[in-house]
């Protein structure tokens, strides 16, 4: 199993869900208005007149025959509209109750 970690803008998140359901993964938690930069492009999202927007992030428990298929389906999304931000990082999980 592995634990997927999505950051994104909130404009994104309605459809992340949707590939959640598509790619038959039910269960996540999320986080809403969290600030943040890209290490590499993109403008920061602080939430402030300076910097206005906020993101968002989703952290999802993935059975590994799944992570390929979810992946590939963000990417699609990342692609349609590389200017808001998305990320996705894949970690082990170890043990879970």
């Amino acid at each position: 199993m592995k634990a997927v970690f999505i950051s994104f803008d909130l404009a994104h998140y309605d459809n992340i869900v949707k590939i959640l359901d598509r790619t038959s993964n039910r269960g996540f938690t999320a986080w809403e208005n969290i600030q943040g930069r890209g290490s590499k492009t993109g403008e920061p999202h602080y939430g402030s007149h300076a910097w206005p927007g906020s993101n968002g992030a989703i952290m999802s428990m993935v059975n590994d025959e799944r992570v390929a298929s979810l992946l590939r389906e963000l990417k699609k999304l990342d692609e349609l509209r590389p200017a808001l931000g998305l990320r996705a990082f894949v970690m082990n999980v170890e043990d879970c109750i």
